[in-house]
């Protein structure tokens, strides 16, 4: 079949429930769970997807005893349909912030960097301001959060960003610099130790961010330049509550952001090594998907996210 062809069939044919059952089909990986979560029955929803099948003349699904799997056909649609029903939930959360006051709801991806005190403050700003507002908080590494961002599963993502950016369907806005230092128990042995090194620390355990991370690449780049051998028994760990307590009730020692540690560095928790690695600060900011409308809450939660970083960067 034609593009022109598939074009009109998928204008006059495909409703919009139709679209949400390949979403959620695609997310269960499973008709009869799908059907479920969206009170239809099996053989009904089951109808639906054969009936878009025949009409589009391609297969969606690949069928198997333990559920169903996307075939690439079903891939590329399923990430079209999340586009399109995304935008009509923006178009609703619109129109209702203009009949009754800002409201609707934003979803946020965040990297480790920022997940401490950059949005949590802003969030609290936002909602003092606008309290009817909706707040989702989805952690991840960088990968996985900006794949989210594309197709709009996400509004935007708050942490370390490179000030590179070489990918045309994404947008950088930096907002501060934010060095990072090596971290342990404040009663950790090597807090004691005089004229400390990086290789005096090889010896215990560490927490290092996921290979897939930007700040993980910096790290290695640090060990290569001190002719050294990255920590190959290392805990990969992005969450700041695990990492907590395991610096706090081991002798395991991390590199984390300034503005992650402070919080615990006053309440006496965890404290930095007297160790300067001769690292540039990290870019701290925002990434949106470049191009695209968002929505007034969106804006809303960018200038709380804004004025927040302000006073961080001061």
């Amino acid at each position: 079949m034609g593009p022109n062809n598939l074009e009109q069939h998928l204008l006059s044919r495909l409703k919009f429930k139709y679209l949400r059952l390949l979403v959620t089909v695609g997310e269960e990986r499973n008709i009869f769970r799908a059907a479920q979560i969206l009170n239809m029955a099996q053989p009904a929803a089951t109808k639906i997807i054969r009936d878009i099948e025949d009409i589009l003349e391609i297969k969606l699904f690949d069928r198997s005893s333990r559920g169903v799997t996307p075939t690439l056909f079903g891939d590329v649609l399923i990430k079209h349909a999340k586009l399109i029903l995304s935008q009509v939930k923006h178009a609703s959360e619109e129109l209702s912030s203009l009949q009754g006051g800002l409201s609707g709801r934003v979803t946020i991806g965040t990297l480790l960097a920022a997940s401490a005190i950059l949005l949590p403050k802003a969030i609290a700003r936002l909602k003092r301001e606008c309290p009817n507002v909706s707040v989702v908080i989805v952690e991840g590494t960088a990968d996985k959060l900006m794949s989210a961002l594309k197709i709009n599963d996400i509004d935007l993502v708050v942490g370390r960003i490179s000030e590179i950016n070489d990918e045309e369907q994404l947008q950088n806005e930096m907002l501060y610099h934010d060095p990072f230092s090596l971290v342990a128990r404040a009663d950790h042995p090597a807090q004691l130790q005089s004229a400390l090194s990086l290789t005096d620390l090889l010896q215990y355990e560490w927490i290092l961010p996921p290979k897939e991370t930007l700040l993980r690449r910096e790290i290695e780049d640090l060990f290569h330049r001190e002719n050294l051998i990255v920590p190959a028994n290392a805990t990969e760990s992005i969450s700041i509550l695990a990492n907590r307590t395991l610096l706090q009730e081991t002798d395991m020692i991390s590199i984390l952001p300034n503005e992650v540690i402070k919080n615990y560095e006053t309440v006496g928790i965890l404290k930095r090594l007297p160790i300067d690695l001769h690292c540039d600060p990290g870019a701290i900011g925002i990434t949106i998907k470049a191009n695209r409308e968002l929505p007034p809450v969106c804006h809303s939660l960018l200038n709380a996210l804004r004025i927040e970083a302000e006073a961080i960067g001061d």
